[in-house]
């Protein structure tokens, strides 16, 4: 199997199965509920390649975060951060266990491996790494050479991170701060009462949880610069490997605009399970390229419903031995091409090998046909026995009258002459 690596800009081959593989991937900043653009970066992409890999006789170990220490919940809650934290952390475990994909193997947080970050970045002032300020600790860019090549960034060219005029370098950026006033949490160190910057908490739970070297680091582009930057930083002052692999997903738009929660261009995972279902949100999803953008609106969601109906009546009819198993396999692992994959399904008619597809990406319910209500059947044999009447005129009221209950009366070659099906 190979994937698209970010850091080389080139694929690269997985070791054989069954590895074993780690994967890291930067989950959510908690302060609000969790928007659907967030949830394929954090729960979709790391849960199906989670499954795929288990099928290809991988043993995986996935690690997605939860950001619990951050500016954004500063700011968004002042003086009540922690609680705010908290039920955001609730939130998330709620709306993305509707996904129905499981849970991730680890799913830690940056509060709970505060003593791990401290001491790589008492590691990284041991080695000339990094440089205490007034209770700040900050990092010297300067001092890794490699730094920019993930982004393809010149080290000369680059901006402030995070502006203090008593940092050595502007472009330098915070592994501690100080306790300042409005935060309601820190944490005693060696530089006095704070908390951890958002890159080294990041760094600090892929090392303990996966070891210092492991196979894929993922997460949305937008984390390319400067957070996945300055995790290769962090770590690889150190001599350790870290992720041999950066898998970067695009990003969903709305409205021509990439979706962020930071500028209110987003749609919850809440809401949009209320509207269009797990089923349809997933086969959505399917349908872009993990590395590619995706358009969120009611016209692609509308479209991904027509085409899973599809598979529905493909369920609904007589499978007959027309589908290759080689071929899913060739597309999935050629960079986990879901569209080509998806391409590859819609030539099947065998009801088993479909259903194993779509068991991958955890709509494997598609396969289950609703039986209609007693009463409904009825009514379906009452329009069949006037049309056999040519009585069309109660037929028809009666196809109504079905169609207004939310189920469709659809004439076929097979007995008992119908079927009748849920409307999407």
């Amino acid at each position: 199997m190979r994937v698209h690596d970010t850091y080389t800009g080139s694929l690269v081959e997985l070791p054989p199965p069954p590895g074993p593989i780690g994967v890291y991937w930067c989950g959510p900043t908690v302060y609000q509920r969790i928007h659907v653009g967030n949830a394929f970066a954090v729960t979709v992409l790391p849960l199906w390649l989670k499954r795929w890999l288990g099928y290809r006789g991988y043993e995986t170990k996935v690690v997605v975060n939860i950001t619990d220490i951050n500016d954004k919940i500063y700011d968004a809650a002042p003086g009540h951060s922690a609680a705010l934290a908290a039920d955001a952390t609730r939130w998330y475990f709620e709306d993305t266990a509707r996904l129905g994909l499981g849970r991730p193997d680890v799913e830690p947080t940056a509060a709970e491996t505060i003593p791990e970050q401290i001491a790589l970045i008492e590691q990284l002032l041991d080695g000339g790494f990094a440089y205490e300020v007034e209770g700040d600790v900050y990092y010297r860019v300067a001092h890794f050479p490699e730094y920019g090549r993930l982004s393809r960034q010149r080290l000369d060219q680059m901006e402030e991170q995070e502006p203090n005029p008593l940092k050595e370098d502007p472009r330098d950026f915070a592994l501690w701060k100080a306790n300042k006033p409005g935060e309601d949490t820190s944490w005693d160190s060696p530089w006095g009462l704070g908390r951890p910057g958002w890159h080294i908490e990041c760094s600090a739970m892929a090392e303990k949880y996966l070891g210092t070297s492991f196979e894929i680091h993922g997460g949305g582009l937008d984390l390319k610069f400067p957070h996945h930057e300055n995790e290769i930083a962090q770590s690889r002052a150190l001599g350790h490997g870290f992720a041999r692999i950066w898998m970067h997903n695009g990003m969903l738009s709305m409205r021509g605009s990439e979706m962020h929660k930071s500028i209110g261009n987003d749609v919850s995972l809440k809401d949009a399970l209320d509207r269009w279902g797990r089923e349809t949100l997933l086969f959505f999803f399917l349908t872009g390229h993990w590395r590619k953008p995706l358009d969120y609106s009611d016209e692609t969601l509308e479209q991904a419903r027509a085409q899973l109906e599809t598979f529905r009546n493909a369920f609904r009819s007589t499978s007959e031995p027309v589908g290759d198993w080689a071929e899913l396999e060739a597309a999935l692992d050629e960079d986990f091409n879901t569209p080509e994959a998806l391409a590859v399904m819609h030539g099947w008619r065998d009801h088993e090998l479909l259903r194993r597809a779509f068991g991958i990406f955890g709509l494997e319910s598609i396969a289950e046909i609703e039986e209609a209500p007693t009463e409904l059947a009825d009514l379906a044999e009452r329009r069949r026995e006037a049309r056999d009447a040519k009585e069309f005129a109660e037929a028809d009221r009666l196809r109504d009258e079905l169609a207004a209950a939310g189920w469709e009366v659809r004439d076929v070659a097979e007995p008992p002459g119908y079927r009748l099906v849920r409307c999407p």
